[in-house]
């Protein structure tokens, strides 16, 4: 759709509400005694609001592209804000779905489950008597997220005018990757593909022991996405696991086998599998949601992600250290002996993990062992970053719910393993 006139004078506004927050963020940087620059960028980024807050997350995705201080800094950047009122809510609904409410919906609980930047999601029920959940995109966003990755665009192609030890592309190429993911984000229609094609993966395989949510075209739009409830509690839930499954082990190699699968059988994976992602259901099936994030992957960087994790997972520091060397881009000749020393170190903090504090330790992991790599030499792509996280979520899982499972070397867990290319169901 063209920019409208609305478009400019809204786009306009948002420039000088930029400049309004820039403002009172430097003289509270004064104020404050001038606090460090990773905390004074991430509270910046949250007051600007959805692009910048979206921002920060990128760049705690991203150890592998920044400095640990900032990763670490950005953890905090929440993708939680304040409800709409439900009546904002729903004029977004009726002028995307066209037709009365009363006609899709029984009934929509105004109360909010979530609140993110994007998007706002509540409780519904279809007037056929499934239960739903509705995600609706916030008025504005992309109007903001526009106007702001604009601005950052140009800004970031000056700066690499100005600053000669910037090679061209440095940021502006981050930038525009942001600028495709987040565009990808506000275009539920690509939310509903992704859970779409995982149900007919799960369908393929006659996995009847994972679901995905089922998607509702009626009540799906761009803006709006109206999807199957499913009701459970997270995996790291040891007692709501405990109740539904009388062998958790088995429960979590499933969960597993049908993940790695979707690598093989799917244009994209679930890029973002935390506990509140990756839930344990009433009836004992493993739930996956949210595919609002999700990766794609090469098969050779598949083959040589199996090779780093199972070395990671054997503690064969030196296959890990070459595994390392061979994934990323090393600008000069890398002491394979002296890497495998710093890895064997960072090894040993691997049993101290908190189960309870999954998704920090998972990332404090994540940052460490960029942070060796890069003293060496070795620089990652994102997207290996991506799915190493999703590997470490995993070796977490184990931890807690299995902890004598030895994944790597089960003849029950697939990943990694050739053979038919199933998930081992």
């Amino acid at each position: 759709m063209p920019p409208t006139l609305g478009d400019g004078v809204l786009g306009a506004l948002r420039l000088a509400q930029t400049g309004r927050v820039l403002a009172t963020s430097g003289l509270d940087w004064l104020r404050d005694g001038r606090p460090a620059p990773p905390r004074f960028l991430r509270r910046t980024c949250e007051r600007l609001g959805a692009t910048y807050i979206k921002l920060g997350q990128f760049v705690a995705s991203s150890p592998s592209l920044f400095p640990a201080e900032y990763v670490t800094e950005f953890e905090a950047c929440l993708d939680r804000t304040e409800p709409l009122p439900f009546r904002t809510v729903e004029r977004v609904m009726r002028r995307e779905l066209g037709s009365r409410l009363s006609n899709i919906y029984r009934e929509i609980d105004t109360t909010p489950l979530a609140s993110a930047s994007i998007a706002q999601v509540h409780a519904a029920r279809l007037v056929s008597g499934e239960e739903v959940v509705v995600k609706v995109q916030k008025p504005g966003v992309e109007m903001i997220l526009n106007t702001d990755l604009t601005v950052l665009h140009t800004g970031s192609r000056i700066l690499e005018t100005l600053a000669p030890g910037l090679s061209p592309g440095a940021l502006s190429d981050l930038v525009e990757e942001l600028q495709s993911a987040m565009a990808d984000e506000c275009d539920f229609r690509l939310e509903a593909a992704h859970l779409t094609e995982f149900r007919h993966y799960l369908a393929a395989s006659d996995n009847e022991g994972a679901v995905a949510p089922k998607v509702y075209p009626r009540g799906s739009t761009r803006r709006v996405l109206t999807m199957e409830r499913l009701h459970g509690a997270p995996l790291t839930d040891l007692d709501a696991v405990r109740r539904v499954s009388d062998n958790p082990e088995e429960t979590l190699i499933h969960a597993m086998n049908t993940w790695a699968g979707s690598l093989m059988h799917c244009e994209v994976f679930h890029a973002d599998v935390h506990a509140g992602n990756l839930l344990i259901l009433d009836d004992g099936r493993v739930g996956f949601i949210d595919f609002g994030i999700v990766g794609r992957i090469q098969a050779e960087t598949w083959l040589a992600m199996t090779a780093l994790m199972n070395a990671l997972s054997t503690r064969d520091y030196h296959a890990l250290a070459g595994a390392m060397i061979a994934l990323g881009a090393t600008a000069r000749q890398v002491d394979q002996a002296r890497l495998a020393a710093d890895l064997r170190t960072l090894g040993g903090q691997l049993k101290d993990l908190d189960a309870e504090h999954m998704e920090q330790d998972t990332q404090r992991l994540l940052i460490e062992l960029t942070e060796v790599g890069k003293r060496h030499g070795v620089r990652f792509p994102r997207a290996f970053t991506l799915l190493l996280k999703q590997f470490l979520y995993f070796d977490r899982y184990v931890r807690l719910l299995a902890p004598e499972l030895q994944p790597w070397l089960d003849e029950r867990v697939r990943l990694g393993k050739q053979g038919d290319g199933l998930p081992g169901l």
